[in-house]
């Protein structure tokens, strides 16, 4: 049996004839229409010639390579005990775009599933079943895609906290270039998107491959091109050796790999990606404007505190409030409590109604900050059960604190109705989900993921419209995996409005913008130190699920009425930054960033240009807005956020004055000049079709 899928410009070609398990022919441009004659001629001239000091039969690149079947790459399979040769046993498709494959070898089976979405997304996964009289230990279970020769550059990510999403990129040589992950979290420095393209790939152009693995837990990811077959891509979940015990009929799933490839550059990616997340879930409710406490009040909470807040927030048109970390009991700072989620006594005498109602009374939601997954060694619950802290009482703590096995069902259950209590008893709309630590115990980080993701699911079963926000010291977890429980990332710990716009560029490859929070600190940085202006912090916040993170109480009274102006401007504009299609454009300057958010019509955009540091030309290039359409007339005209962007020049491009109307090409191909824009400024742009 020859498959042939094909979704928006994307193809995949299976060899399914068996006896031995299928052969990924192709994945990547789409093919066309191809006829069963057309499939059987390609499958048979697909095969390559035999080189000397090789098999005599070339092997093929199966959806679960392994060294018995002649693949001397990275293997998708190992366990113990025994070496099994898989050989296909059945395959089905349930829907134009699916696959079912069945492989079978010495008791076990692996069901793999293949789907190639409506975007051109490609989603693998594999599931084994021990139908052996003893038990299997599960070594790896992977998923590998070939891609071209000519797909010779790999680019991923490193990071740290407040400083994720770090791209780096390197050639691919012979060998493989390997990033596996042991935080039982993504991480700050989680490879997030393995791409691998032509050399030089960029936003706008070219051809790229790219994999994710859609798993909050450990994880490996891998390119790799070697002597005798194809370049690889694969990805699949990390194990440590015994985490995965099958007993006889047990099975065990692998988590979903996302796959996707653009002739379009990175951008082309995004674009699948986003509309594949977007048709994923039900509609959004409009983002609402955000204040957090954090950064406004720390761990100084009371009424009489946060009601003058209440009253700020309010008055610049803030939609929820969010109360962060130190309102439960004997929070005081981030060495004690978590874990004891009942309303201090102290701070709170009567306990969360007052503030609850103060904002509700004003218009606005109430959130809820919560470390569900950690325990401090200070509180009532560790003292109390000491057998549900993962690794023991005297596992080595990271920020004070341990982590809570949520594989033990009785602490699971704490969790869940202690949760559960808080959401019965005040009107919560929402809760930041926070996680500040590794769990750094191996074998754990299967059972702890998935049992996460169980409650997560629960929660929502109980409380259809809450909304919760994915928190993991800043951006350590953000991924596929646990986007359908989740409404919100935030996206690093830093408010630094400089480091933002780098971590949100990279970070909305994969994520759509409506489910990034980023906030408006103050005006010099918490975690940098870095002083920032107003307008440059307000245009770094628009792009993304808006907020603030400031104590308003202390802004001057006029830059409280710009921030009521941005978040006006925000309401306005936010069905097209939450619902368009994202463009970066690529320049010669590093300088600079150039963004945007095209409408799916075409009709509008806003743009943003971007000075990182000191320009390397004294007459920088011109601003470029891609993605329009290239017969339409559009107006381009400079958006105000507060004060005008600091320049340096003696006179502006005349242009900037009233605007200017010209067709998309010549806006796309050749663009317009920009202000001489002084370093760690923004200039913003709304084109309008006429």
């Amino acid at each position: 049996m020859l498959i042939h899928l094909q979704a928006a410009g994307t193809g995949l070609v299976l060899d399914a004839r068996g006896p031995q398990p299928p052969a990924v022919l192709h994945w990547g441009a789409g093919l066309g229409d191809l006829s069963a004659d057309d499939l059987a001629a390609f499958a048979a001239a697909a095969v390559p010639a035999v080189p000397p000091s090789s098999l005599d039969t070339p092997p093929r690149l199966s959806l679960l390579p392994t060294l018995g079947d002649g693949w001397s790459g990275r293997p998708a399979f190992s366990g113990a005990p025994g070496r099994p040769r898989w050989r296909l046993r059945e395959v089905t498709q349930p829907s134009p775009g699916a696959v079912l494959v069945e492989l079978a070898a010495d008791g076990l089976t692996v069901t793999t599933e293949v789907e190639l979405g409506a975007q051109g997304v490609l989603r693998v996964r594999h599931r084994l079943t021990n139908h052996t009289g003893a038990g299997f230990d599960v070594g790896s279970l992977a998923v590998v895609l070939p891609v071209p020769a000519r797909a010779a550059e790999v680019l991923d990510f490193g990071g740290l906290w407040a400083y994720e999403r770090r791209p780096q990129r390197l050639p691919l040589g012979h060998g493989a270039w390997t990033r596996e992950t042991r935080h039982g979290r993504p991480g700050h420095d989680d490879p997030y998107l393995l791409m691998l393209g032509t050399p030089g790939f960029s936003f706008g152009s070219v051809e790229v491959w790219a994999v994710h693995l859609a798993w909050s837990g450990d994880k490996q990811l891998w390119a790799e091109r070697q002597a005798l077959g194809p370049a690889v891509l694969g990805a699949g979940e990390l194990l440590a050796p015994g985490e995965v015990r099958l007993a006889p009929g047990d099975s065990y799933a692998t988590p979903w790999i996302v796959a996707v490839w653009s002739d379009r550059g990175i951008d082309g990616l995004s674009a699948r990606l986003h509309d594949w997340v977007r048709s994923r879930r039900a509609p959004l409710a409009p983002r609402p404007v955000v204040l957090n406490t954090w950064e406004a009040v720390y761990f100084d909470q009371s009424l009489e505190r946060l009601q003058p807040l209440v009253e700020a927030a309010a008055e610049v048109g803030v939609e929820r409030f969010v109360l962060d970390d130190g309102w439960f009991l004997g929070r005081t700072d981030d060495r004690r409590a978590l874990g004891d989620w009942t309303v201090d006594p102290v701070r709170w005498p009567s306990g969360l109604a007052p503030l609850v109602n103060a904002v509700r009374e004003r218009g606005m939601e109430f959130g809820l900050w919560v470390e569900p997954e950690m325990v401090s060694p200070d509180s009532q619950l560790a003292r109390a059960h000491p057998d549900w802290l993962l690794g023991g009482a005297d596992a080595a703590t990271w920020r004070h604190q341990l982590v809570l096995d949520l594989a033990i069902p009785e602490a699971y259950e704490h969790v869940l109705g202690s949760l559960a209590a808080l959401l019965e008893a005040y009107p919560i709309a929402f809760l930041k989900w926070d996680h500040n630590r590794d769990l750094l115990q191996e074998g754990s980080a299967h059972r702890q993921t998935t049992a996460l993701y169980r409650l997560l699911g629960e929660l929502r079963r109980r409380f259809p419209t809450l909304e919760i926000e994915s928190c993991a010291s800043g951006g350590a977890r953000i991924d596929l995996g646990i986007v359908d429980l989740v409404d919100r990332f935030w996206t690093s710990d830093t408010n630094d409005a400089l480091e933002r716009q780098r971590i949100q560029r990279w970070t909305g490859v994969l994520m759509p913008p409506e489910l990034l929070g980023s906030h408006v600190g103050a005006p010099t940085a918490h975690i940098t130190g870095r002083t920032g202006d107003l307008s440059f912090r307000l245009a770094t916040a628009l792009f993304a699920h808006a907020g603030i993170e400031w104590d308003l109480t202390t802004a001057p009274a006029a830059d409280r009425a710009v921030i009521a102006a941005w978040v006006a401007e925000y309401k306005q504009r936010r069905a097209l930054l939450h619902g368009g299609t994202t463009v970066r454009s690529d320049g010669d300057d590093p300088a600079r960033l150039v963004h945007g958010v095209v409408a799916p019509d075409r009709r509008t955009a806003l743009f943003a240009l971007v000075t990182l540091r000191a320009a390397g030309s004294a007459v920088p290039e011109p601003v470029r807005f891609r993605g329009l359409d290239p017969v339409r007339r559009y107006t381009v005209r400079p958006l105000l956020l507060g004060t005008q962007p600091r320049t340096v020049q003696d006179a502006p491009p005349p242009w900037l004055e009233h605007g200017v109307t010209l067709p998309g090409r010549v806006l796309a191909e050749v663009g317009l000049p920009p202000a001489l824009l002084t370093p760690e400024q923004a200039q913003l742009f709304t084109v309008e079709a006429v």
